[in-house]
């Protein structure tokens, strides 16, 4: 599985499970297809995985990914944006095509 992390998306991530999990819990990121912009995502803190959840470790989180969101993270790169114009997770692949023009975009944020 090959997508990236960055570090605001770490500490966001790590800020969730401290507040709504306990030492087991991982981040649920459900991804999936949707419009021209790229991706829709589904996140929650999870006492646990559900059954076909991979559990992957990125950069001290634990992450619990159902097998549709390791195909669509391939390639990747997961920020967090906190800013005037946008608050939350920021999906990017640098190969994604928007609307016929093949350009870098934002897939998903989610507020």
């Amino acid at each position: 599985m090959n997508f990236t992390l960055t570090p605001a998306a770490s500490r966001f991530i790590r800020l969730m499970l401290r507040s709504d999990g306990g030492p087991t819990s991982g981040f649920r990121l459900l991804l999936s297809p949707g419009g021209c912009s790229g991706l829709s995502a589904d996140i929650s803190v999870k006492a646990a995985p559900e059954p076909g959840d991979a559990i992957v470790e990125r950069d001290g989180v634990r992450l619990f990914l159902p097998a549709q969101s390791r195909l669509l993270l391939d390639g990747v790169t997961i920020d967090f944006a906190d800013n005037a114009a946008q608050t939350g997770l920021v999906f990017r692949e640098a190969r994604a095509v928007s609307c016929g023009t093949l350009a870098p975009v934002d897939l998903v944020q989610l507020q």
